[in-house]
């Protein structure tokens, strides 16, 4: 997990809600706020998974971590698992939107169902949490959203059509909420990971070979990994960005 290297105070009793966080960028995303004293609840589909880390982390942290099963594709799951995070904290500041879904996939073979599925799970979600989070985090003072976009669009990518486009709908998602949001005092950024390299992404694709020649191309001579992000995460939820809302924040050692 994580190493926290900067405290944030204003963390401290604070709730904030994590989705996908059972594993991966999100289990460390959980660990981290969870160290910074948050209150922190977090939704996944992976049941034994989310639940064997919420009580891991729950050993240490100063505050119970809620786990929430749900499958953010179905609306009315991802608004019970909202209204029961902020009900189990007492109220809900920052929302981080983790959960995604990168599997490959040909231009040729791709269905209406299944650009339909990756559009559900990589970009719908996304705007219908952020709106069942909106009554909650109207009522806490400096509220913000994080949303987890991704460079692979910039990338040219070609085995990640569907995926791409999620990914590219985040940043418009995020600088239309922070447009329509700011004057509520609620601030929404972006965070576009390069190759992170998570245990998922080693078991179905990436090869040593392959990651080789990434961290060739990148300014940092040396693999990212999901702790790389949770610094610019927490960065973008605190006080610390008060002023800073709309923005996107690269994080792909150089790679672009």
């Amino acid at each position: 997990m994580a190493d926290v290297v900067v405290q944030h105070p204003d963390f401290a009793g604070k709730s904030v809600l994590i989705t996908g966080g059972a594993t991966g960028i999100g289990a460390a995303l959980v660990a981290s706020f969870a160290a910074q004293g948050a209150r922190v609840s977090f939704i996944d589909i992976a049941d034994d998974v989310g639940r064997e880390l919420a009580a891991r982390i729950s050993l240490s942290s100063r505050h119970p971590i809620t786990f929430l099963h749900a499958d953010l594709r179905q609306v009315a799951e991802t608004r019970a698992a909202v209204d029961e995070a902020a009900r189990a904290a007492g109220s809900l500041s920052v929302l981080v939107n983790n959960a995604g879904w990168d599997d490959r996939h040909d231009v040729d073979t791709v269905s209406e169902a299944y650009w339909d599925e990756s559009q559900a799970i990589n970009l719908k979600q996304m705007f219908f949490t952020s709106q069942a989070a909106l009554p909650h985090l109207r009522r806490a003072p400096g509220a913000s959203i994080v949303n987890f976009s991704s460079i692979s669009y910039l990338l040219n990518m070609g085995d990640l059509p569907a995926y791409a486009t999620a990914k590219a709908g985040i940043v418009g998602l995020t600088k239309s909420l922070a447009g329509r949001l700011g004057p509520e005092g609620i601030r929404v950024n972006a965070i576009l990971p390069g190759m992170i390299v998570t245990e998922r992404q080693k078991r179905l694709w990436l090869t040593d070979t392959g990651i080789a020649e990434i961290v060739g191309r990148q300014c940092l001579k040396r693999t990212l990994t999901a702790e790389d992000v949770v610094g610019p995460c927490l960065f973008l939820a605190s006080a610390a960005a008060a002023g800073m809302t709309a923005q996107t924040m690269i994080i792909d050692g150089g790679l672009l």
